[in-house]
């Protein structure tokens, strides 16, 4: 999938977006003072800083099954319970926190629905349980920009698109199959700034996620091919982009 990579890496490649989000989610959920929080698919940390902003390193645990994101977190965050494992298989006993949430992490599980089962599981009765994904079928992701490129030069690129709770209404779904009660939905929308073009380019080209991985695959001279496609997605000079995820949060039903 392209995730073990050093933190750094990604944080050049989705941290400008991921942190900015990170508030909007956890406002979302609506998490509150004195309450104990998981965050399901940390990366690096950029939901995990926001949660240990806002209630204490003692109050937040995470988990990531990338080893290099694992370490980053440890390092970043001292005092959070982290350990290295996949949403499908949380390390918790059940109902232990009062909220668990999962940041861009929903269209990487193996069985999103398993994973959200499991968010439910390890979150007390009356809990609240939330994620965020980009909406890349609508188009509107950080992402769609080169997929639409790559698109163009190559009708077979899969792109990112049909991953699940990529598009509209289709995160509830699988917050309702996952059992969850009074399931809400919207947008949360940010905006980065981006110095140039080539500020923009330059992080596909660390291997990061799927669309790392598609531009690695490449030949130089596709590649090339690729950049100055994308190239024609945007103006000279600086520009903002503002993009969209869909925000899904549930109630976790009385056991």
């Amino acid at each position: 999938m392209g995730f073990d990579v050093a933190a750094d890496s990604y944080d050049r490649f989705m941290g400008r977006y991921s942190t900015p989000l990170a508030p909007w989610l956890v406002d979302f959920a609506e998490i509150g003072d004195g309450e104990t929080v998981l965050d399901v698919g940390s990366g690096p940390g950029a939901l995990t800083g926001e949660l240990v902003r806002r209630l204490g390193a003692d109050a937040v645990a995470a988990v990531d099954p990338s080893r290099p994101f694992v370490a980053a977190v440890r390092a970043r965050y001292p005092g959070v319970d982290v350990h290295l494992a996949a949403a499908e298989e949380l390390p918790f006993a059940n109902g232990g926190f009062d909220a668990a949430l999962a940041q861009l992490v929903v269209h990487f599980m193996a069985d999103p629905v398993a994973g959200l089962a499991e968010m439910a599981r390890v979150t007390r009765a009356d809990g609240v349980v939330a994620a965020c994904t980009w909406d890349l079928a609508g188009g509107r992701a950080p992402l769609s920009p080169f997929w639409r490129a790559a698109r163009d030069l190559d009708p077979s690129a899969r792109g990112e698109s049909g991953l699940p709770g990529t598009r509209a209404g289709h995160l509830r779904e699988l917050f309702e199959e996952a059992g969850l009660a009074e399931v809400e939905e919207t947008e949360l929308s940010v905006t980065a700034e981006h110095a140039s073009f080539e500020e923009w380019w330059e992080p596909f080209t660390l291997g990061v996620g799927p669309a790392g991985a598609y531009a690695r695959s490449l030949s130089e001279e596709d590649l090339g091919a690729l950049r100055e496609r994308c190239r024609q997605e945007f103006p000279d000079g600086a520009f903002p982009l503002t993009v969209v995820a869909w925000a899904a949060r549930g109630i976790v039903a009385a056991r």
